[in-house]
Parts: structure tokens; C-alpha cells; sequence
């Protein structure tokens, strides 16, 4: 019993620490730093497609979807057709799965990762304003910078196996949104770790 309070108090503790943001509506603007020190602005890539990534490659979901080569296709499709692609590391700098610059660059290039960056979110700026949930989870934004998407990247919760085979959200979204259609699946629930924020 005290164990199941102190699950609900965890839960209660994570819905109120995380925005809520609503598909439809204009994405949260921000700035952030890359692994390379770069400044990214949201609002700077209007007019383009922008795929936020919550990423933990200890995770073992992360990890399924990059060893298979399954995301790194994914992101190189996107960047192709002329999308921005940014993986949100929000682990904080306490924990044991925090990366540094110098090793984030190192797995970077040992996952031949596709995406355009890597954001350092230790404070989870960024993660606790798009309410992030777990690795992975996903958001799409528009050309005009209305968040299109949310959510789990597939229908296939697993840390084995191929995720070409499962039904690509992330996929079916760009594909309706550079047809000019309507997104038909705009949430979806997220699966994967929890992301480990500082608080």
C-alpha cells in the first residue's frame, strides 16, 4: 500500500512538473545549445518541418531503433527533403547516462547518427516545456510552427526486433504534412524510460 502512495505521489509529482502541450497549436518556442555549441532556435526553422527527438541511448527502446539503423534512416529521410531533425538529451549531469560534450560527440559518430543536432538539455528546458515523457518521445512541427504530432515514433513498443515493421507515426505525419492533408493521428501515448530529469 505505501508503495503503490508513493507510485501515485511519482505520478502526481511528473503531470505537474511537465507542461502539457496540445497538437493543433503553436509549438513552444526555445533556444538551445548543440553539443557543438551552436545556438538553435526554434522559431528560426519556420517554413521547414522540425522532428524533436527525446533521446537516451541507454535506454533499451533508443537503443533497438538505432542498432537496427531503423532511426538513423529515418532522420536522413527527413533532413533529404529538406527537414530539421533534433535529438533532446535531457538527462541531467547527476546521472550515470548524462553525456558530456566530448562523449556525445563520440556516440554521435558511433551511432552515424542523421540528425541535424544533438541538444545538451540537462536543466530539461526543453523536455519539461514539451512535457517529454520518455525516450523515445516524439513531436512534429509544421511549416508554420504548429505542433502536428506527439507521441510514441511507432505502434511497436519494443526493445528487439526490426521497427521498419511497425506503423511509423512519425513517417505517416511528414508524408500528410508535405501532401498538404490533414494529419489524421495527431497523439499518440508515448513508450519507452523515463526521462531522467534533475527534478
Amino acid at each position: 500500500m505505501k508503495h503503490a502512495f508513493i507510485t501515485l505521489l511519482a505520478v502526481a509529482f511528473c503531470s505537474t512538473a511537465l507542461a502539457e502541450v496540445e497538437s493543433g497549436k503553436p509549438a513552444p518556442d526555445f533556444t538551445a545549445t548543440d553539443i557543438h555549441g551552436k545556438t538553435h532556435k526554434l522559431s528560426d526553422y519556420r517554413g521547414k518541418i522540425v522532428v524533436l527527438e527525446a533521446y537516451n541511448l541507454d535506454c533499451p527502446f533508443v537503443k533497438n531503433h538505432y542498432k537496427t539503423g531503423a532511426m538513423q534512416e529515418l532522420q536522413k529521410e527527413i533532413a533529404s527533403k529538406g527537414g530539421i531533425w533534433l535529438v533532446v538529451n535531457s538527462v541531467h549531469e547527476g546521472n550515470s547516462s548524462h553525456r558530456n560534450a566530448e562523449a556525445a560527440k563520440n556516440e554521435w559518430a558511433t551511432q552515424k547518427m542523421n540528425a541535424t543536432a544533438w541538444l545538451d538539455d540537462s536543466s530539461g528546458e526543453v523536455g519539461k516545456k514539451y512535457g517529454m515523457r520518455t525516450t523515445p518521445h516524439v513531436f512534429v512541427i509544421d511549416q508554420q510552427g504548429v505542433l502536428a504530432y506527439q507521441g510514441a515514433i511507432d505502434d511497436k513498443a519494443a526493445t528487439n526486433g526490426d521497427p521498419r515493421e511497425a506503423r511509423n507515426y512519425v513517417r505517416e505525419t511528414l508524408a500528410k504534412l508535405e501532401a498538404g492533408g490533414r494529419v489524421q493521428v495527431s497523439h499518440t501515448k508515448p513508450y519507452g524510460c523515463g526521462i531522467k530529469y534533475a527534478n
